[in-house]
């Protein structure tokens, strides 16, 4: 697969995901819903921290919520140009076609995330209680403090757990509880395609480094 080719199927999701998220930013108020069936909804919620909205802060003692983003934020940047790298080196070697799909995946979702971490706070105002401003005269943060637009949410079942289940029997559960975007589907996805066919994807790659150790373009 070339490099092009990855690069457009970068483009492709990233717009998507950010289209998705400016339309939700600048339609919806936080927590803002609507059903589309029973086991989909609409849900506009804010994600200050990690996946799941875990926090940086939650691990690391002492470290205040704001610099913990900060760390985060920047923690991200240099992890997409590590993924970018290995995705054209990936390329240049010739390596498996399912392998550059996955990097491009998982590249594309980092990428979209990362344009709220550090921009929403910016050119947004907040949402709380009124659908957001896009550019206004003060943003609801500072540069690199944005929060990350999730939008897509599927309880395909809620109830009270059986009793007889350890520690949370009898417990009100959702499946599937957590609210996600477009760029958290691509990196899932990518990480998946990995997961699933990691022998088969680092195998041939393995295989073309053997045969091809100094012509890159064979």
């Amino acid at each position: 697969m070339s490099l092009k080719k990855a690069t457009l199927l970068i483009i492709v999701i990233l717009l998507i995901d950010q289209i998705s998220k400016f339309y939700i930013k600048t339609q919806f108020s936080l927590h803002q819903r609507i059903e589309v069936f029973s086991w989909f909804q609409i849900l506009f919620v804010e994600n200050d921290g990690m996946a799941w909205g875990t926090k940086l802060s939650d691990f690391i003692p002492g470290i205040s919520d704001r610099k913990a983003k900060l760390a985060l934020t920047l923690f991200r940047i240099f992890a997409v140009i590590g993924i970018g790298y290995w995705l054209v080196v990936s390329v240049k070697k010739n390596g498996p076609k399912t392998l550059i799909i996955a990097i491009a995946l998982i590249l594309s979702g980092a990428l979209g995330n990362i344009i709220d971490s550090v921009f929403y706070g910016v050119i947004f105002s907040d949402s709380y209680g009124q659908v957001a401003t896009f550019l206004p005269e003060v943003g609801y943060d500072t540069l690199f403090h944005g929060k990350v637009v999730d939008m897509l949410h599927f309880p395909i079942w809620q109830g009270l757990l059986p009793q007889w289940i350890p520690f949370y029997g009898g417990e009100h559960f959702t499946f599937f509880e957590p609210v996600f975007n477009v760029a958290d589907m691509a990196i899932s996805s990518g990480i998946g395609i990995l997961i699933i066919f990691n022998k088969k994807v680092f195998h041939e790659e393995d295989d073309h480094v053997e045969k091809n150790p100094y012509d890159v373009n064979e």
